[in-house]
């Protein structure tokens, strides 16, 4: 069969106002490779707000990627406007549809809406007759009475290192070669996935999984071969939620890459890394580790159920500094309870370890649909989710990046939060002035 996998490009979920293009749309590529190993016929399209409907006459089967609910009108749009073959398939997944199944599968009509990874049924979605496919575990579809209903279970997950290497091939190189995005170096790079999942149960963040996979030593090693070989990369960058979680497995993967002579960045949480693993990364090539600090304050730390403290933060952006690595912060603005006291302790502490720290990016708090503090509103006092009276169904103000809504709390309490945003904000552009770092930016 001839298949369409559809995704979403939005050049500012990158950067604020600048058309400087996200990292490749990694679970559409090993889609798109269980499906090439599985003799289908593969083209991977993206959507645009620029662009007009696809043109999709040719395709037998079009699967629509949602990976942010703030892409969600993009793709309704794309999918209700393109022409199609007629009797072709449509399908949907993502992290939208992992959260609401239900609600898509009414409102975009498509014949299935897939949860959770679907590497594994991927193949089965577009070849079995529609009556057995809808049976598939943890697929939305219509019944023979046009009632929704959703298949038992959920997809087997397959391990991240059984899957085919990601089909880069289906892009356009510049589309997976960057010069502008490794530790503010302009070195000739790619984007890596070398483990999927984040056990930690931060409440601002919506990782749709909760378990944790790695690719071998081995399977590293071969996939920036490859890389090299085919692309000329002289760096790279792991896009993994959070690379350093399992010692041994990131001390595997470093001493397999070490002799490639490849400059590369991670993101870690600060209670993950000591002075063994940081060695290790450093050696096998680790320019830059990026550490989600996310605040200074011991009671937003808390309340976020981040499970650190900023001790820890101290210990790992001093160590990170010792091992001869780079530190990039990730600091979030605006939980619930910020005020001008937490944001002063948050300005302290950056303040102190501003000598070690040699890049910083701003987000502000965006209740994303998924999180904990989304499914709890009442809890924070939350305005403007899909459960209020009033919801007029833009999913795209939960745009991860130049978002300046009242999220939750009093008008008095919204007022205080933008005051003290604007003195952090004031302070990162004054102690790093040669970042773009201070976007109006909610957390991701």
């Amino acid at each position: 069969m001839r298949v369409a996998l559809i995704y979403p490009e939005v050049y500012d979920l990158a950067r604020y106002r600048q058309k400087r293009k996200e990292y490749p749309p990694f679970g559409v590529l090993y889609l798109a490779a269980v499906l090439e190993a599985g003799g289908h016929h593969v083209a991977v399209l993206k959507v645009t707000p620029d662009e007009g409907p696809l043109d999709l006459r040719e395709y037998d089967v079009n699967a629509w990627s949602i990976p942010s609910s703030a892409t969600y009108g993009l793709i309704k749009r794309a999918r209700l406007k393109s022409s199609r073959m007629l009797g072709a398939r449509d399908v949907v997944g993502g992290v939208h549809p992992n959260f609401f199944g239900r609600e898509t599968l009414l409102d975009l009509r498509p014949d299935l809406v897939g949860t959770g990874d679907c590497e594994g049924i991927i193949c089965d979605m577009v070849e079995l007759p529609l009556g057995e496919a809808r049976l598939l575990p943890g697929v939305w579809a219509l019944g023979d009475d046009g009632e929704p209903r959703v298949s038992d279970g959920k997809p087997l997950a397959l391990d991240l290192a059984s899957l085919p290497l990601a089909a880069r091939h289906l892009l356009p190189a510049e589309d997976v070669v960057m010069t502008d995005r490794l530790a503010g170096t302009d070195l000739r790079m790619a984007h890596v996935m070398f483990s999927r999942g984040c056990p930690f149960p931060c409440r601002f963040c919506a990782a749709a999984d909760t378990g944790i996979q790695y690719q071998s030593g081995a399977r590293a090693r071969a996939e920036l071969r490859h890389l090299m070989g085919r692309y000329g990369i002289s760096g790279f960058a792991i896009v993994d939620d959070n690379f350093v979680i399992s010692r041994p497995k990131v001390i595997d993967v470093c001493r397999s890459i070490a002799d490639l002579d490849l400059k590369w960045s991670a993101l870690s949480r600060v209670d993950t890394v000591n002075e063994e693993v940081l060695g290790e990364m450093a050696r096998a090539g680790c320019i830059e580790v990026k550490f989600g600090i996310e605040s200074g304050s011991p009671a937003i730390l808390k309340a976020m159920r981040k499970n650190t403290s900023p001790e820890q933060i101290r210990n790992a952006v001093t160590r990170a500094q010792a091992a001869g690595i780079g530190v990039k912060a990730f600091v979030v603005h605006g939980y619930p309870g910020e005020n001008m006291e937490t944001t002063a302790e948050t300005v302290r502490l950056l303040r102190e370890l501003s000598p070690c720290i040699s890049r910083v990016t701003l987000f502000r708090f965006v209740p994303l649909p998924g999180t904990y503090v989304f499914n709890h509103p009442e809890e924070f006092n939350l305005h403007g989710t899909h459960r209020d009276p009033d919801w007029q169904g833009d999913w795209s103000k939960y745009h991860i990046y130049h978002n300046t809504e009242h999220w939750w709390g009093t008008d008095a309490e919204f007022l205080e939060v933008e005051r003290s945003y604007a003195e952090l904000q004031n302070f990162v552009a004054s102690a790093w002035p040669d970042q773009l770092a201070c976007d109006t930016r909610p957390a991701a």
